[in-house]
């Protein structure tokens, strides 16, 4: 059975920090691209980031770009989203998604059900 399973989410006020993490089970991680993303309430699910499989491609939205950072550790299984100098607007559910490729045009293949970020003004 696939899972990727967040963590990491909770309440913290801005210009804090917290590092979320995906870990994956059930299909090959090595062979996955990694995405996060993120809905809030009443909005749309945005893309947040992404890393390739195995060369290190990462890419960023623009709102989250010179704060959040992603990485990855096959050994684990697992991907970690570092999200620094946190904002109001950052507030959303976070999720994980796997895909065969960087940045697929098809989208991704398996999903999480989200880790809740909470960001206090």
């Amino acid at each position: 059975e696939v899972q990727l399973v967040e963590s990491g989410g909770g309440l913290v006020q801005a210009g804090g920090s917290l590092r979320l993490s995906c870990a994956a089970s059930g299909f090959t991680f090595d062979d996955y691209s990694i995405g996060w993303f993120r809905q809030a309430p009443g909005k749309g699910r945005d893309g947040v980031s992404c890393i390739s499989s195995s060369d290190g491609r990462t890419d960023y939205a623009d709102s989250v770009k010179g704060r959040f950072t992603i990485s990855r550790d096959n050994a684990k299984s697992t991907v970690y989203l570092q999200m620094n100098s946190l904002k109001p607007e950052d507030t959303a559910t976070y999720y994980c998604a796997a895909a065969y490729a960087f940045r697929p045009p098809g989208g991704y293949d398996y999903w999480g059900q989200g880790t809740q970020v909470t960001v206090s003004s």
